[in-house]
């Protein structure tokens, strides 16, 4: 009974460090623009699905598939921030939503074009006998994928407590006026934002693939779980979104596992409902200050 316990701890863990990194995403362009990009979730199946042409189509090496993978994804945030959301930048925060749902759509129809229906994966990123532990069997690449979110974990806090840029991204999340007449250029931020998060996701996506076979339809359902953590954790606050994406990621599986795997899909929408009805500002938030002004 413990072994089986085990198992799908460790495939809810595996699911839940890619929602953790959606989530981590949402909260980044959150912070700086206050905009919920519902288009986050395409960055997953970008980093999945790119990796794949790199590695399986184009034959370029590991490491070098994988940064190209990355950059061509910030590539993307950047168009998608330039042009759609800079020239918006004074409109409502609702038709900018909007906007990012469109451009969520847009995406996922030009990745149905390029790639088709068909679901991709890769090899791991390491060959090998998988490890046991207490009986439960844990493949190599659970192993990588949770190690690269703590990774991305790290270097976030890094980048948003060390840095100059990532402090003014703090900055811009308490008070974009007060940023503005301390000499911050603002629109910058914004757009590291989009790239940044766009990164983020790519990660996600070239770690879980080799697992979670991908396709070009995966990302609102990415979208809708990450944002549940986002929001589980308290929106704008990233160990909110990490500790939420975890959570959700084993509830899921525990689910799926005792109950019916049919439900699985549905935790996060009840947990989504349930936040939002007894605790808006999310398990980690108050009421009074729904931001983070610390990563």
């Amino acid at each position: 009974m413990f072994t089986v316990f085990l198992q799908f701890l460790f495939s809810g863990l595996t699911v839940g460090a890619v929602y953790a990194l959606v989530g981590m995403g949402f909260n980044i362009i959150y912070n700086s623009t206050s905009i919920i990009n519902m288009a986050q979730g395409e960055f997953v199946v970008i980093g999945g699905l790119l990796m794949w042409f790199f590695t399986e189509s184009v034959k370029l090496p590991f490491f070098l598939a994988a940064g190209l993978t990355i950059l061509s994804a910030g590539l993307v945030g950047l168009l998608m921030e330039r042009l759609t959301i800079r020239p918006l930048k004074s409109a409502d925060l609702l038709l900018m939503i909007m906007v990012t749902i469109a451009v969520s759509i847009l995406m996922r129809g030009v990745l149905m074009f390029k790639f088709g229906k068909d679901p991709y994966t890769y090899a791991p990123f390491t060959e090998g006998e998988p490890f046991t532990v207490a009986g439960a069997v844990i493949q190599q690449q659970t192993l990588w994928v949770i190690g690269v979110t703590a990774c991305c974990i790290v270097m976030l806090y890094i980048f948003f407590n060390k840095t100059m840029m990532g402090k003014a991204m703090r900055a811009c999340a308490v008070d974009t006026t007060a940023a503005k007449l301390v000499g911050i250029n603002v629109s910058r931020v914004v757009m590291i934002s989009f790239v940044l998060s766009a990164m983020v996701g790519a990660i996600g996506g070239i770690a879980i693939t080799p697992i979670s076979l991908m396709e070009y339809d995966k990302g609102p359902m990415l979208a809708v779980k990450g944002f549940c953590a986002a929001i589980m954790g308290g929106l704008g606050r990233g160990r909110g979104a990490v500790i939420g994406g975890f959570a959700i990621g084993i509830l899921e599986s525990m689910t799926a596992g005792y109950l019916h795997s049919g439900m699985k899909d549905a935790v996060a929408l009840v947990i989504m409902l349930a936040i939002l009805f007894f605790r808006p500002a999310g398990l980690f938030g108050s009421v009074a200050m729904s931001r983070l002004r610390k990563f």
